[in-house]
């Protein structure tokens, strides 16, 4: 990968090899303590050419400042295209490895927040500034034999942040913190046991991993196959009983079962031979009503506040008197 354009200057290339040296001392291979890893540690540090390893800071930073940090700073500029690079080669892995930590100021932000930041971790910063002074060999020893308590003390903050899920079967699986992962776990929880007693979770989505829970033998048995570049819903659900698949979708910003999704959806699960029903999940009415004008027909509603009811939207499927209104 290389920058759209930009050259840098011998004080320049001093800061960013003594960035690199630190990256290979921490124990990063080539992949991670390349020009790329050197200029994300240099933001994250907000180092500039000119700044002392000593006075090396901690400041938040997300993926398109510190694009703008370094070439604000080094006069380099990465193309806008070089984001996900960016991320995947160095600032996922640093992030994996103890070194940065993710929304450490919010850390039930959700996992495709534009809003995500990174900080480098506490006790890297305190190495980081023994750079080139006499204290840095017996620093970095230190902060080498405590790599792995790091790494599992910020693991457990992780788990800590993540969404708890009881599945209807009693089995336990977790969603990453934020987003529509609630409204997911009030689907599972509230609507399942309600609308659908007995029935079996055969798949969760999650911005993290698209394949949280996924019952892959279980797709096969009934004549379903999934591809892995499929357009997943949020939640599928087999009703044994009524031999019903109950696609759900929940909905915080986007993804209304419109016309087109519940297309898809058909589509996608041509395969089962029983009837497919198609749910769309709300926290509140007032969620329901932004996206009322694209609900698609021959789909249901549930509401997360108003659990123990659904809309229906079939027409005269279901017109009709209620008991309520039937004279004894």
């Amino acid at each position: 990968m290389s920058p759209a354009s930009g050259k840098t200057k011998p004080r320049t290339t001093r800061k960013l090899k003594d960035a690199m040296t630190i990256l290979r001392a921490m124990g990063f291979g080539p992949r991670q303590s390349n020009e790329v890893g050197g200029y994300v540690l240099l933001a994250m540090l907000d180092l500039g050419s000119r700044t002392d390893w000593k006075d090396a800071a901690d400041p938040l930073r997300g993926i398109t400042p510190t694009i703008d940090f370094v070439a604000e700073k080094y006069r380099l500029r990465y193309a806008p295209n070089t984001r996900e690079t960016i991320r995947d080669e160095a600032v996922k892995y640093f992030v994996e490895e103890g070194l940065l930590v993710k929304n450490p100021d919010n850390p039930s932000r959700p996992t495709n927040s534009g809003k995500t930041v990174y900080q480098i971790e506490k006790t890297a910063l305190r190495l980081c500034r023994t750079f080139k002074t006499p204290q840095w060999d017996a620093a970095l020893m230190r902060y080498l034999a405590a790599r792995d308590e790091i790494k599992r003390d910020l693991q457990r903050a992780r788990e800590l942040a993540r969404i708890p899920v009881r599945l209807p079967d009693g089995g336990k699986i977790t969603l990453s913190p934020g987003g529509q992962n609630p409204l997911i776990k009030a689907f599972i929880e509230e609507f399942c046991p309600r609308y659908v007693p007995g029935g079996t979770v055969l798949y969760v989505g999650d911005a993290e991993n698209k394949f949280q829970h996924y019952e892959a033998d279980y797709f096969t048995r009934l004549g379903i196959e999934i591809d892995s570049a499929a357009k997943m819903p949020d939640v599928v659900v087999h009703d044994p009983k009524r031999e019903w698949l109950v696609i759900g979708e929940a909905v915080t910003s986007a993804g209304v079962v419109d016309g087109k999704r519940r297309r898809e959806l058909k589509e996608l699960f041509a395969g089962f031979r029983s009837g497919l029903v198609f749910v769309t999940a709300f926290e509140t009415r007032a969620d329901m009503g932004r996206f009322l004008s694209q609900i698609s027909w021959e789909t249901e509603v549930w509401i997360a506040e108003d659990a123990d009811h659904v809309v229906h939207f079939n027409g005269e499927r279901f017109l009709g008197p209620y008991p309520d209104t039937v004279l004894a």
